[in-house]
């Protein structure tokens, strides 16, 4: 059995993306990245990602990660932020936690993708 089956399927993953994206949109250290994005088209391009990732069959029809946010200059800090708004929305949508321990350290491999910032940009 798929993780995707085992968590539900479409109609628990949806929710918890849709949830997941709105978030980011509203969230003050980093929605300001998501002015004059389509929300919807977002939010389709983050559910097939991990719907995808987490065996359903299902295509990522976005452009590839490094392309589609490599203009942006995201900061370290602020793909932690995304990433802790995706584990706080997970955990809130009941996502088992070894699944969600497997899709947070696939998102940590993206990273690259995203940013060049590994550290979190703060000093001590």
């Amino acid at each position: 059995m798929s993780d995707f089956e085992t968590l539900g399927g479409e109609a628990r993953l949806r929710p918890l993306i849709d949830a997941f994206v709105d978030r980011c949109f509203d969230d003050m250290m980093i929605g300001f990245h998501f002015r004059g994005v389509d929300r919807a088209r977002v939010k389709t391009f983050e559910y097939q990602h991990a719907a995808h990732f987490f065996g359903a069959d299902v295509v990522y029809e976005g452009r590839a990660l490094g392309r589609a946010h490599g203009k942006h200059n995201i900061l370290g800090g602020q793909f932690m932020r995304r990433r802790k708004i995706l584990e706080d929305t997970a955990r809130e949508h009941g996502l088992p936690e070894d699944i969600l321990a497997r899709w947070l350290a696939y998102q940590d491999t993206l990273r690259g993708e995203i940013t060049q910032q590994q550290g979190s940009g703060c000093q001590d």
